[in-house]
Order: structure tokens, then C-alpha cells, then sequence
């Protein structure tokens, strides 16, 4: 780099503001694409994240219930997005669900019966990392299920989430899709760094053995469980930050909440990036 192309103590001492900062940056020829775009993301999430306020108080003076369920493969962002949602709110009336594998009481009972405890109260909006949508994908690809099993659990799905649907449960089913490559990248990042090598599992090391066996299930579930009054969303997030803020978007745009006239921003989301499911959609994975 040139003498040219660096910034001096005198450069900072001339400048009062961020944009005289920027101006000055561009001036000199210095590359700062990567710094503009995380900026910009965060200048972005956080006008969405004041949205997600005003929508939570609206939710607990109506006493309604909302379930944000978030499904995709391993890598995918799932904790990544919730956690930009949850961020801001109120813990008095949001919930992470996080459930571990199904203690031997719970094999006994109704698959369903460890999930529905978890559903939301009047006024609550909880956000499931991963649901009872495990048993028709993960399950069935890593042996955890019998072929009977998975069979009823199909069936059983739509008339589950219609009973939900006709009490008053709102629920949004995002998958986010991701390329096999992105995936890779991910995990080998995880494994480089000592603050997420926990995230790694035996499990999630298969998810690329065992690819194409994740997308026959995935497209079967699918097939069998979008519904009209339950329809999965389909989000593409090989670019993390990016789909964040478009799924913020799609769940304040199913929702007519007071002061949403007001929003700094726009709030219905790219639909290049975020879609509903139907059979020829062009999915990441």
C-alpha cells in the first residue's frame, strides 16, 4: 500500500464525523467494501430489531401466540437468526425452544406430546431450533425412527398444525437452504475456532456424507407437509447476514401491528431470497 492509500493521525484529526471519515477513505483509494456492507447490515437490523419491539408488545395486548419454527441442515444459521430476533425483546414473553434428543419416558408417548408443552402462551412469541420436524428429516436419515414412524408422522403433521392453526396458533416454518460447498465451509470454520468447535457434532460431520439422503427426505417433507394455512418458507442463506434480515422482514410482514406505518425501513422481504415452497422452487440445496 502506498503512502497514498493510508490514512495518517492528521487524517483523523481533520475529520468530525463518520461521513467526513467515509469521504476521505474514498478519496484515498482504500477499499472498504467488506467494512461498508457490515455496516450498512447493521444499520439495517437494527431499524428491523425496533420493528420486532413494537410487534412483541402488539402480540402480548392481543394475546396472541406465535411460533417461529427455524429448520435446515446443520450450518444452515438457525441459532445465528434467532438470536438476531431475540436480541431486543422482552424475555418475559419470548422463549427459545432447543430440545435435546427425546429422554425413554418421552419415546413412550405421542411424538407430538414434548413439543406441544413448549407451544406458545397468550401474548408469547417462541422461536424453535429445529421442531417436531425433526422426525421427518433428521430422524429418518440418521436411523434415529422406524419406516413406520416416519410413515405417521407424515400424516399426522397437517392435521396437528391444522388443529393449531384453527385455535389461533400462528405459526411460520422457515428452511433455510443452503449449497453443499457453503456447508463444508462452514463446518471446517467451526472447527478452526475454539468458540464454536462445540457446535460440531458426529451429526453434523455426516450431514455431507449423506447429502443427497437430506435432500430426498427434505423434498418428501416438503411435499407432504406445506400447507396452505401452514406453508414453509424457504430462505436462501449461503449469505448469513443477508438472509437474517430478510427473515426479520417476513415475519413483520405477516403481521399488522400498531406503529408499523412508521418503520424506517422496508418490511417486506426480497423474494429472490426469501419464498414460499412450491415444487419447481429453486432451493439451495
Amino acid at each position: 500500500m502506498s503512502e497514498h492509500n493510508k490514512l495518517t493521525i492528521q487524517d483523523f484529526q481533520s475529520v468530525t464525523s463518520k461521513e467526513q471519515l467515509r469521504d476521505l477513505i474514498h478519496e484515498k483509494g482504500i477499499d472498504i467494501d467488506k467494512v461498508e456492507v457490515k455496516i450498512n447490515y447493521e444499520r439495517e437490523l437494527k431499524k428491523l430489531q425496533i420493528e420486532l419491539v413494537k410487534l412483541q408488545q402488539w402480540v402480548a395486548k392481543n394475546n396472541k401466540r406465535v411460533a417461529v419454527i427455524f429448520e435446515g441442515r446443520d450450518a444452515a444459521g438457525k441459532g445465528g437468526s434467532i438470536r438476531r430476533f431475540m436480541e431486543h425483546l422482552n424475555p418475559r414473553s419470548t422463549r427459545l425452544v432447543a430440545l435435546n434428543k427425546p429422554t425413554e419416558v418421552e419415546k413412550g408417548q405421542w411424538y407430538f406430546q414434548r413439543y406441544i408443552k413448549e407451544l406458545p402462551n397468550p401474548g408469547e412469541i417462541v422461536f424453535f431450533d429445529r421442531s417436531w420436524y425433526n422426525r421427518a428429516v433428521v430422524e429418518p436419515v440418521m436411523g434415529f425412527c422406524s419406516e413406520n414412524q416416519y410413515k405417521k408422522f407424515l400424516v399426522q403433521v397437517p392435521e396437528f398444525e391444522h388443529m393449531l392453526y384453527e385455535d389461533g396458533v400462528i405459526i411460520i416454518k422457515f428452511w433455510l437452504s443452503i449449497s453443499k460447498s457453503e456447508q463444508l465451509r462452514r463446518f471446517n470454520s467451526r472447527n478452526n475456532n475454539p468458540l464454536k468447535r462445540w457446535k460440531f457434532s458426529p451429526v453434523d460431520k455426516r450431514g455431507q456424507e449423506l447429502w443427497d439422503k437430506y435432500t430426498y427426505y427434505k423434498d418428501e417433507m416438503f411435499s407432504k407437509t406445506h400447507t396452505t394455512y401452514s406453508p414453509w418458507i424457504v430462505v436462501k442463506t449461503n449469505n448469513k447476514k443477508e438472509a437474517r434480515v430478510e427473515c426479520i422482514r417476513y415475519v413483520l410482514s405477516q403481521f399488522d401491528y400498531e406503529g408499523k406505518e412508521l418503520a424506517q425501513t422496508k418490511l417486506n422481504p426480497d423474494p429472490n431470497i426469501v419464498m414460499r415452497y412450491y415444487r419447481s422452487v429453486s432451493q439451495l440445496d
